[in-house]
């Protein structure tokens, strides 16, 4: 069982955010960004997810989750408000979020059906951002230093992703979710959210004016399927998820509890 701490960040989102703030680089800024639109109302549908699982459990299961239940609501409630700040600032810049409402439509197709299925969608998305989060912080060079503030942001994110990575999944287990429904909304969810992030990059770059750049398409090779690139890094772990004894605790966590373990001057616990 582990105890997640829900942590409130020591940033200011008041003041506006460079152009492309990460690294001065616009691929990897319109890359995050697409993230982070992602983030507020995908949040809130893990959180949904997860709340409305645990409550569906047996007694000694309900209990026996309670904690860790909670922590992973704390911790997604804290990163959807800090992203929806963030997001703010993209507005304000003239970017447009597409992938949102894209999301919420299919989300409101698994309204009303068994509530494993938004469970197996949500342990899907945990895995996805879980690797992310493992490369990111093995690569917090990429973000450079055009902007602290999102820098810790992306960095806190990334290692409290990794700390409650198992949450969803052993929720669905709890409850008897089966391997099929898993791995069906697995692949699903392999190709949604691989299509919505890139469809998202094109138009930040697009709408930025630099989508047609050739530095951009060679910043797009190096970080995406260079040596040390995000997909190529990442296929390893993403295939993992595919095995019938996967759990998420067999991927290492070393990384995020370095980062909380020296940082703790960037964030104060509000509870664990």
């Amino acid at each position: 069982m582990t105890d997640l701490v829900v942590r409130r960040l020591l940033v200011h989102m008041e003041h506006p955010i460079p152009r492309h703030w990460c690294a001065g680089d616009p691929l990897r800024t319109a890359f995050f960004n697409a993230l982070s639109m992602s983030f507020p109302s995908g949040e809130q549908f893990f959180i949904d997810s997860v709340r409305d699982g645990w409550k569906a459990l047996p007694p000694d299961k309900h209990e026996q989750l309670h904690t860790e239940v909670q922590g992973f609501i704390g911790q997604e409630a804290t990163h959807r408000r800090l992203h929806e700040l963030y997001n703010q600032h993209l507005t304000a810049q003239g970017l447009v979020n597409e992938w949102e409402p894209h999301a919420k439509e299919r989300m409101k197709l698994l309204e009303g059906t068994d509530v494993r299925h938004a469970l197996a969608v949500t342990a899907a998305n945990e895995h996805f951002t879980a690797i992310f989060a493992a490369w990111m912080l093995a690569h917090a060079d990429v973000l450079g230093h055009e902007d602290e503030r999102l820098r810790t942001l992306w960095l806190w994110h990334s290692a409290e992703e990794s700390e409650h990575r198992t949450i969803a999944f052993d929720v669905y287990k709890a409850l008897g979710g089966n391997e099929e429904w898993r791995l069906r909304w697995f692949r699903r969810i392999s190709i949604e959210f691989l299509k919505e992030a890139f469809r998202q990059t094109l138009r930040n770059l697009k709408r930025d004016g630099t989508l047609w750049r050739w530095a951009t398409w060679r910043s797009a090779g190096a970080f995406f399927l260079g040596r040390q690139g995000l997909l190529r890094q990442s296929f390893g772990p993403w295939r993992d998820y595919l095995r019938s004894d996967f759990h998420p605790r067999q991927h290492d966590d070393a990384a995020s509890r370095a980062w909380l373990a020296a940082n703790q001057a960037r964030f104060v616990p509000v509870r664990g």
